[in-house]
């Protein structure tokens, strides 16, 4: 095993006069440096690296060997294996230190330093000795560094990747396989995305893997609900303001599109966006500055935006309620996200999603789903999209049977809410006795039925909250809590 508080060399030279001479060198140093294995040629330098790479902190290598892979290619064929790993070379092609060619030439290939073996008068040591230990001590720290981010660097990775899994878009549908490829397209560019589709059907999903499948996946990705925002701090949560800006204001806060600067931000419901701050959103889009309050000069910011509504945006400008020259900066890429009831081949497939999903985190045995149950899924219409899926199965689980039957399906789905409007009390009774449910769960279904009734007679959610009688941010939040938004 080797010792990991020493620097563990790598060396590399088929001529044992020169393997004597860079040991003597650095025996003074051997409390520290220790030339860890020798080999004579690059196929068994590769060869050591592959077995034994992460134990090499610096390969000190002959520039000129007499068999197998050498020079550049051996460098570089090092950093493809290692690319942690430092690499001095040393040479007697020349005891010219100021070879800017040369030394330009290994550098580009990957080598950290490069020392001119002898000139003819010395013959014990490598020549100017002090600057080879030197570096073997510089390539020792930086190898260290780089160790450092590469294992930092991979956390990143494996944290974008476990997203990416929670993330993924479910389905085997020609518009799922379309989408998928969309994403992964838009993902390579840099411009604005906006995303159309009806609610729940999973918009903000979308965004979520354009981002993570793009050059700023190790950035902020921020989501801003523009319908959440209470409309008197719209502007101080988008763009912030410095401390003693106005009365109250006793610290400087970072606006949400500061806090996201080389990231995305995602704009949901982003007709909920009152005129003041669609202004302000154009200012960050045309010229990259956005305005603080209380600050005079504007501060710089690198976004990507990515927006999304469930409104026809095109009849919000005709109507005058969403800026025309900001609808055609955010719709450089278009994107539609299909409804579920237009892609009904992946409704068993989700509905076995949720089932193994949420099964797992009850901790009970998945069940089965009879086909009974499974034509009523997949024929119901499916207003609220796959949210309402999630939200029906979620339900199905609750009932504790092995199998989930057709009566189980109409009962999570709320089914009597279907029945003939004409009916009278005595049917009302004749409904729930078929469809008996805790009041808990019935006291949800009805809530969540008629905040999707009022969602869908509204002009926006603020008109929606208004009908409710809430406010904005505790219509929002009921929402979540019904699975609506």
């Amino acid at each position: 095993m080797l010792n990991s508080n020493v620097i563990n060399i790598l060396l590399v030279e088929d001529e044992e006069f020169d393997v004597n001479r860079v040991k003597k060198t650095i025996e003074p140093f051997a409390d520290r440096i220790v030339i860890a294995d020798v080999v004579s040629d690059g196929n068994d330098a590769i060869k050591y690296l592959k077995e034994k790479q992460s134990l090499y902190d610096v390969v000190i290598m002959d520039f000129n060997l007499s068999g197998g892979i050498m020079g550049e290619k051996l460098i570089q064929k090092i950093k493809e294996i290692e690319p942690s790993v430092q690499i001095v070379v040393i040479t007697k092609m020349t005891i010219n230190i100021t070879d800017y060619n040369f030394a330009q030439r290994l550098m580009k290939a990957g080598a950290f330093w490069y020392c001119t073996k002898y000139p003819g008068d010395i013959e014990e040591y490598i020549y100017q000795p002090t600057d080879f230990i030197l570096s073997i001590l510089n390539a020792y720290e930086k190898s260290k560094i780089e160790k450092a981010w590469g294992k930092s660097n991979q956390k990143l990775i494996k944290n974008v990747e476990d997203i990416l899994y929670q993330k993924r878009i479910i389905g085997q549908s020609a518009s799922v396989q379309n989408l998928k490829h969309e994403i992964l397209k838009y993902a390579q560019s840099d411009v604005n995305i906006l995303i159309s589709g009806s609610s729940g059907t999973g918009k903000e999903l979308v965004a979520y893997n354009i981002h993570y499948n793009s050059s700023r996946k190790f950035e902020n990705f921020i989501t801003i609900n523009c319908g959440s925002l209470p409309q008197d701090l719209i502007e101080s949560e988008l763009f912030g303001y410095e401390k003693g800006s106005f009365t109250g204001a006793d610290k400087r806060k970072p606006g949400l599109f500061e806090i996201a600067h080389n990231g995305t931000v995602f704009l949901d419901e982003i007709t909920e966006l009152p005129l003041s701050a669609q202004v302000k959103l154009l200012r960050v889009i045309q010229d990259g500055e956005l305005e603080k309050i209380g600050r005079t000069d504007r501060v710089k910011v690198d976004i990507r935006i990515i927006a999304a509504t469930n409104r026809n945006i095109e009849e919000e400008v005709r109507a005058k309620r969403f800026r025309e020259d900001l609808y055609y900066r955010l719709n450089v890429i278009y994107i539609k996200v299909s409804d579920l009831k237009e892609r009904k081949t992946d409704i068993p497939i989700l509905i076995d999603h949720f089932l193994s999903f949420y099964s797992q985190s009850m901790g009970k045995e998945k069940p089965s789903i009879d086909s009974g149950a499974l034509d009523l899924l997949v024929n119901y219409d499916w207003p609220g999209n796959v949210r309402e899926l999630k939200n029906v199965v979620q339900r199905m689980l609750f009932v504790d049977n092995d199998v989930i039957d057709e009566q189980s399906a109409k009962r999570a789905l709320g089914a009597f809410f279907y029945e003939d409007e004409n009916r009278g009390i005595d049917d009302f009774e004749a409904i729930f006795k078929k469809n008996e449910l805790p009041l808990s769960q019935m006291e949800k279904t009805v809530r969540e039925k008629y905040f999707t009734y009022i969602r869908k007679n509204s002009s926006s959610d603020t008109e929606a909250a208004k009908k409710l009688g809430l406010a904005p941010s505790n219509y929002y939040r009921m929402a979540k809590e019904l699975g609506l938004k």
